[in-house]
């Protein structure tokens, strides 16, 4: 079966869910393609720190209803360091704030917006091949509930994460790829308890980075830094409990919340972006395009950046026919994207017992801290950046 769209989108992740619902709010045909099933991608547990310029989006767009009022408003964050927390007060400091809303839950809402609206997403496909990316009517063939199906288009999304087809389509000599390898990685352990501060927690300690953070007002989200090749089941719960015990022990802070464990996992802390993010016809977004560490709270936040950017470029072409704006796009957006990637490794590189660090360089870190906890300079440069700059 042929078949033809404006758009074919790749990827029923946040940034292919978010450029097909801006695109069908401007009355820009599109389908969106996804290898795993609707169920998996909604359950799928990844980021869950919302910047302004994500909320705001959602609640211009009219997603944001179940967010403003199941979402958490956190107008600030906590350092901890020498058994002590340091508030960065990000709202008192920008004017701004973050959200706490699960990336399972947006995603959730956009599937729900779209189909409600009668546009397509065709989930649990096979096969997925792209033909003519640098011709003026590129296809997407793959396989859906047995069929062979073939969509034209005049214009290909790839919105299908770093390990997709989309990037892999273009030529290899089109392409740089930067990439650095943190050396360490974050065990990520997801709870069934309410959690035990108010506000995110970042804390520096000589056993290694920890993080509290939360998905919810009954579930927590808890990391811990480890080695890069450290094995999940080496990792009990009473060893991960112990550890967080003693990395986010704070004079006078009450103790941990504990619950089941409903999810585990070990990520490596890397940086990667690929230049430029376009090719011919195709243009990437989201991890398909870029990955940073999670320690600066970015990747959704950069990915919905990415489609935001598309979709006007993609309103501009179908309107008036100009591809400034689509000529324009890779560069637009990675100027945003060295932006996130130098936050995340200054997060990092505060935060984290890093790798062949010698005392010279662990005071250098204690210094930057101490500066960053007393300095409103120096705390209003972290509350920008983690707030986000708007999308325009």
């Amino acid at each position: 079966m042929t078949r033809d769209t404006q758009v074919g989108i790749i990827g029923a992740g946040p940034a292919g869910l978010f450029l097909a619902h801006l695109l069908q709010r401007a009355g820009i045909d599109c389908v969106v393609i996804e290898d795993r099933s609707r169920d998996y991608v909604e359950h799928r547990v990844r980021a869950g720190v919302l910047e302004q310029g994500t909320v705001d989006l959602m609640n211009d767009t009219g997603v944001g209803e179940r967010m403003r009022r199941e979402g958490l408003v956190h107008e600030g964050i906590q350092i901890a360091f020498d058994r002590q927390l340091h508030r960065i007060p990000l709202t008192d400091l920008t004017g701004r704030s973050i959200s706490i809303y699960g990336q399972q839950e947006v995603v959730k809402d956009l599937i729900a917006a779209r189909l409600a609206r009668g546009g397509e997403i065709l989930f649990e496909v096979a096969d997925v091949r792209l033909h003519g990316i640098d011709t003026v009517r590129p296809s997407i063939s793959f396989v859906h509930e047995g069929r062979d199906v073939t969509i034209r288009c005049d214009i290909i999304a790839g919105c299908d994460g770093f390990h997709g087809v989309s990037r892999s389509a273009i030529p290899t000599s089109a392409l740089t790829i930067h990439e650095r390898v943190y050396g360490f990685a974050w065990l990520g352990i997801l709870v069934q308890a309410p959690p035990s501060s108010d506000e995110l927690i970042y804390a520096s300690h000589p056993n290694g980075f920890a993080l509290h953070s939360m998905r919810s007002s009954s579930v927590t989200r808890l990391y811990l830094q480890v080695a890069p090749d450290e094995q999940l089941e080496a990792w009990s719960d009473d060893r991960i409990w112990s550890e967080l015990r003693t990395r986010l022990a704070t004079d006078g802070r009450i103790d941990l919340h504990e619950g089941p464990i409903l999810d585990r996992s070990i990520a490596e802390m890397r940086g990667f972006v690929t230049e430029p993010m376009q090719y011919g016809r195709l243009y990437l977004a989201g991890d398909a395009a870029h990955i940073v560490p999670a320690t600066g709270a970015k990747g959704l936040n950069l990915a919905v950046s990415d489609v935001h950017a598309l979709s006007e470029s993609l309103v501009e072409y179908f309107e008036s026919g100009s591809t400034a704006g689509l000529d324009a796009y890779s560069n637009r957006c990675l100027r945003r994207v060295w932006r996130v990637q130098e936050f995340s490794w200054y997060m990092s590189s505060l935060l984290h017992n890093l790798p062949g660090n010698d005392e010279f360089g662990r005071r250098l870190q204690r210094a930057e801290i101490e500066w960053l906890v007393t300095s409103r300079a120096a705390a209003r440069s972290l509350a920008e950046n983690y707030v986000g700059t708007p999308f325009s």
